[in-house]
């Protein structure tokens, strides 16, 4: 089990923004760069259902399938979409996936059971 480099993780966390942000934009009609507050909420509630269903039920993104990552619980499967969700709503506020412990994992990371390896 190889930790992924950050390079690595905020690509794939770039990628997974943009499928969210194209999603929105494709079926609510919101702007983008967004315009007003509610455009930007609407994004981030599609990025945050979008990456909480995908990583809680297949252990990756669209984002994190390019680039060969994988979330998972200690036993190594996909951890579930309550977790997922906790995980992603954490994600969003930038702070918790900033403040990291020896092993690099964020604080949404160890609030969520999770950690992200390389496949």
């Amino acid at each position: 089990m190889e930790t992924p480099s950050l390079g690595r993780r905020i690509l794939a966390l770039l990628i997974d923004w943009a499928v969210a942000a194209l999603s929105a934009v494709a079926l609510t009609g919101v702007s983008y760069p967004p315009k007003n507050v509610g455009e930007n909420l609407v994004i981030v509630g599609f990025f945050i259902v979008e990456v909480g269903i995908l990583t809680g039920l297949l252990g990756f993104t669209i984002g994190k399938r390019i680039l060969g990552l994988r979330v998972e619980n200690p036993a190594g499967r996909p951890i579930g979409v309550p977790r997922a969700v906790l995980r992603t709503a954490l994600l969003s506020l930038v702070l918790p996936a900033i403040v990291m412990n020896e092993d690099k994992r964020g604080l949404h990371d160890i609030a969520a059971g999770a950690r992200v390896i390389r496949v």
